[in-house]
Protein backbone atom coordinates (compact mmCIF):
# COMPACT_ATOMS: atom_id res chain seq x y z
CA UNK A 1 0.00 0.00 0.00
CA UNK A 2 2.83 2.52 0.87
CA UNK A 3 4.47 1.17 -2.28
CA UNK A 4 1.52 2.91 -4.40
CA UNK A 5 0.61 6.03 -2.53
CA UNK A 6 4.77 6.69 -3.43
CA UNK A 7 4.13 6.28 -6.91
CA UNK A 8 0.80 8.05 -7.08
CA UNK A 9 2.40 10.65 -5.59
CA UNK A 10 5.74 11.20 -7.66
CA UNK A 11 3.21 10.36 -10.63
CA UNK A 12 0.81 13.28 -9.68
CA UNK A 13 4.12 15.88 -8.78
CA UNK A 14 5.49 15.01 -12.62
CA UNK A 15 2.32 15.58 -14.06
CA UNK A 16 1.92 18.96 -12.45
CA UNK A 17 5.44 19.80 -13.20
CA UNK A 18 4.52 19.07 -16.90
CA UNK A 19 1.44 21.20 -16.77
CA UNK A 20 3.45 23.79 -14.94
CA UNK A 21 5.83 24.07 -17.08
CA UNK A 22 3.32 24.14 -20.72
CA UNK A 23 1.06 26.35 -18.88
CA UNK A 24 3.81 28.95 -18.08
CA UNK A 25 5.48 28.79 -22.11
CA UNK A 26 1.84 29.78 -23.26
CA UNK A 27 1.35 32.78 -20.34
CA UNK A 28 4.87 34.15 -22.35
CA UNK A 29 3.34 34.27 -25.69
CA UNK A 30 1.38 37.60 -25.65
CA UNK A 31 4.25 39.69 -23.93
CA UNK A 32 6.83 37.88 -26.86
CA UNK A 33 3.86 38.79 -29.30
CA UNK A 34 3.48 42.36 -27.79
CA UNK A 35 7.13 43.15 -27.70
CA UNK A 36 7.62 41.75 -31.11
CA UNK A 37 4.47 43.82 -32.42
CA UNK A 38 5.86 47.40 -30.43
CA UNK A 39 9.45 46.52 -32.41
CA UNK A 40 7.60 46.17 -35.96
CA UNK A 41 5.55 49.59 -35.32
CA UNK A 42 8.83 51.46 -34.30
CA UNK A 43 11.01 50.19 -37.17
CA UNK A 44 8.01 50.65 -39.92
CA UNK A 45 8.16 54.79 -38.18
CA UNK A 46 11.70 54.96 -38.53
CA UNK A 47 10.77 54.04 -42.23
CA UNK A 48 8.28 56.33 -42.68
CA UNK A 49 10.51 59.07 -41.73
CA UNK A 50 12.97 58.04 -43.80
CA UNK A 51 11.31 57.61 -46.98
CA UNK A 52 9.57 61.35 -46.47
CA UNK A 53 13.11 62.80 -47.01
CA UNK A 54 14.00 64.35 -50.03
CA UNK A 55 17.06 64.05 -52.43
CA UNK A 56 18.28 66.71 -54.03
CA UNK A 57 20.63 69.51 -54.59
CA UNK A 58 20.47 71.19 -51.50
CA UNK A 59 20.36 68.04 -49.42
CA UNK A 60 22.96 65.35 -48.63
CA UNK A 61 21.68 61.64 -48.78
CA UNK A 62 23.74 59.40 -45.32
CA UNK A 63 22.75 56.26 -44.31
CA UNK A 64 22.49 54.70 -40.73
CA UNK A 65 22.96 50.66 -39.50
CA UNK A 66 19.36 49.55 -38.74
CA UNK A 67 18.58 46.49 -36.27
CA UNK A 68 20.96 44.13 -34.11
CA UNK A 69 21.45 40.53 -35.16
CA UNK A 70 22.19 38.40 -32.16
CA UNK A 71 25.01 37.41 -33.57
CA UNK A 72 26.10 41.23 -33.27
CA UNK A 73 26.09 43.86 -36.14
CA UNK A 74 22.84 45.23 -38.14
CA UNK A 75 20.52 43.35 -40.46
CA UNK A 76 20.38 46.48 -42.78
CA UNK A 77 21.31 50.08 -43.86
CA UNK A 78 18.71 52.59 -44.14
CA UNK A 79 19.51 55.83 -46.42
CA UNK A 80 17.74 59.24 -45.46
CA UNK A 81 18.61 62.96 -46.31
CA UNK A 82 19.13 66.19 -44.61
CA UNK A 83 15.45 67.51 -45.15
CA UNK A 84 14.22 65.71 -42.52
CA UNK A 85 14.91 65.86 -38.52
CA UNK A 86 18.25 63.97 -38.29
CA UNK A 87 18.38 63.94 -34.72
CA UNK A 88 15.37 62.68 -34.66
CA UNK A 89 15.12 59.67 -36.78
CA UNK A 90 18.63 58.72 -35.52
CA UNK A 91 17.64 58.89 -31.95
CA UNK A 92 14.79 56.77 -32.72
CA UNK A 93 17.20 54.39 -34.87
CA UNK A 94 19.37 54.33 -31.58
CA UNK A 95 16.42 53.28 -29.35
CA UNK A 96 15.30 50.66 -31.64
CA UNK A 97 18.09 48.72 -31.86
CA UNK A 98 18.57 48.87 -27.99
CA UNK A 99 15.34 47.60 -27.76
CA UNK A 100 15.61 44.74 -30.73
CA UNK A 101 19.35 44.14 -28.97
CA UNK A 102 17.69 43.39 -25.38
CA UNK A 103 14.39 41.90 -27.33
CA UNK A 104 16.93 38.82 -28.81
CA UNK A 105 19.08 38.03 -25.41
CA UNK A 106 15.17 37.88 -23.35
CA UNK A 107 13.82 35.27 -25.90
CA UNK A 108 16.95 33.94 -27.15
CA UNK A 109 16.53 34.85 -30.35
CA UNK A 110 19.22 33.46 -33.23
CA UNK A 111 20.14 34.16 -37.12
CA UNK A 112 22.95 33.27 -39.29
CA UNK A 113 25.67 35.13 -38.21
CA UNK A 114 26.59 36.43 -41.76
CA UNK A 115 28.09 40.00 -41.88
CA UNK A 116 25.48 42.34 -43.44
CA UNK A 117 28.45 44.22 -45.50
CA UNK A 118 28.53 48.21 -45.24
CA UNK A 119 28.07 49.96 -48.08
CA UNK A 120 30.93 52.09 -49.54
CA UNK A 121 29.10 55.17 -50.81
CA UNK A 122 26.28 56.63 -51.68
CA UNK A 123 24.71 59.13 -54.18
CA UNK A 124 21.68 60.60 -54.96
CA UNK A 125 20.24 59.69 -58.20
CA UNK A 126 16.72 60.36 -59.88
CA UNK A 127 15.84 61.76 -56.57
CA UNK A 128 16.65 58.72 -54.70
CA UNK A 129 19.58 57.93 -51.88
CA UNK A 130 21.83 55.23 -53.78
CA UNK A 131 23.99 52.73 -51.83
CA UNK A 132 26.78 51.10 -53.60
CA UNK A 133 28.19 48.04 -52.07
Amino acid sequence: MKLYLKTTLVFTYVILLVVTGCSSNNNDAPAYESELTELSLLKAEIEALANTSVCDGTTECKFIALGSKPCGGPWSYITYTTSINVEQLEAAIKDYNQKEDAFNIKWGIVSDCALTLRPISISCENNTCVLTY
